[in-house]
């Protein structure tokens, strides 16, 4: 007999929100169950380790909806240590690490994320450092709000049922503290209400304007590299290319991340969305494309490079900026603008 699988939380994704007001609680945690689309938003004093990542994570949706199948993150420390790879493992959850420099990977989590800041802003402007007090009418606004996907709410989706949250009619009571708590809480939950509503037509139209299908891409074919999100010195940036390349697909990893063959001296992962690839077209009308840089040399395993020409100098301090012989912008791991001294000739 096979064990059933509750759809509800079966796949959630994992985020941190940071730099929020300091105020003991700098942090959230966003978990989504990427069926119901239902959220928990948790308030953390800082970034987490990943056993205490996994501790919150048993705290805040193992023990309210059992155990995922699938859980879907960035590439930051907590994630791909591997305390919770091997946490997951034993769970019995596999673990999906977003694509590089596309974090539209864990896209539910993210948005949640940017919904989540909307609401802070609109509430808590004037005083930042209470925004943990209202941390749980985002939450309940979110899960109570109808998906256009589902055309349910979250918490509908998960337990069947629409709650009822404030009564229309206000009862009058004789105790006004407790008057004055649930008035707070009401505005509190109107204007997350009102938040969130704003974002769900925002998101609505910004897909309807940009969304278009992507090309498929076999191993063999050639593709150009978005440097939108990759770090390298450029002489100018309005002038530094925006696309590096072209390079040759490798392996395919899914319907949406390719493996590239890039050489070694690019020192990033090889691993891209297809949002950050173009395909390459061959044509007499373009110039050909730059050549590849030359393999990399090393000497007492450091990297080392031929300067070409000496750009620039300054009298006092001896520094040096200099261009890189096979390199149009200059390597990661070169020595760009630092004193000369520092330039050991082979």
């Amino acid at each position: 007999m096979t064990e059933s699988v509750n759809p509800a939380e079966s796949h959630v994704g994992l985020d941190f929100v940071t730099g929020l007001p300091v105020d003991n609680l700098n942090t959230v945690l966003t978990v989504t169950d990427r069926f119901s689309k239902a959220v928990h938003f948790i308030a953390l004093p800082g970034l987490p380790s990943a056993r205490c990542t996994a501790e919150l994570f048993l705290e805040n949706v193992v023990r309210l909806h059992g155990l995922p199948v699938d859980v879907v993150s960035d590439r930051g420390p907590q994630f791909k240590a591997k305390f919770w790879k091997a946490f997951c493992h034993l769970m019995g959850a596999s673990v999906s690490l977003s694509s590089g420099y596309h974090p539209q990977t864990n896209g539910q989590t993210e948005r949640a994320n940017q919904q989540l800041g909307l609401y802070l802003r609109c509430f808590v402007s004037a005083q930042p450092s209470q925004w943990p007090e209202y941390l749980l009418w985002a939450e309940l606004s979110h899960n109570l709000h109808t998906s256009s996907t589902t055309h349910m709410s979250p918490f509908e989706v998960c337990y069947g049922y629409q709650p009822l949250v404030f009564a229309h009619q206000e009862p009058e009571v004789a105790v006004p503290a407790a008057q004055s708590l649930v008035r707070r809480c009401k505005n509190a939950w109107i204007k997350a209400r009102a938040s969130i509503t704003q974002a769900n037509a925002r998101y609505a139209r910004q897909h309807l304007r940009r969304h278009r299908p992507d090309p498929s891409y076999v191993p063999g074919d050639k593709v150009w590299v978005s440097t939108t999100d990759l770090r390298f010195r450029a002489g100018s940036k309005m002038l530094a290319p925006r696309f590096l390349g072209p390079y040759t697909i490798q392996k395919v990893i899914n319907a949406v991340s390719y493996r590239l063959r890039l050489p070694a001296s690019l020192r990033i992962h090889p691993t891209f969305h297809i949002s950050r690839l173009k395909p390459y077209v061959d044509s007499s009308l373009l110039p050909p494309p730059a050549p590849a840089p030359p393999p990399a040399r090393f000497l007492d395993g450091e990297p080392i490079y031929t300067v070409r020409r000496i750009l620039d100098a300054r009298r006092r301090g001896r520094d040096g900026s200099t261009s890189w012989t096979g390199w149009t912008t200059a390597p990661r791991n070169a020595p760009g603008n630092r004193p000369a001294p520092s330039w050991t000739l082979p």
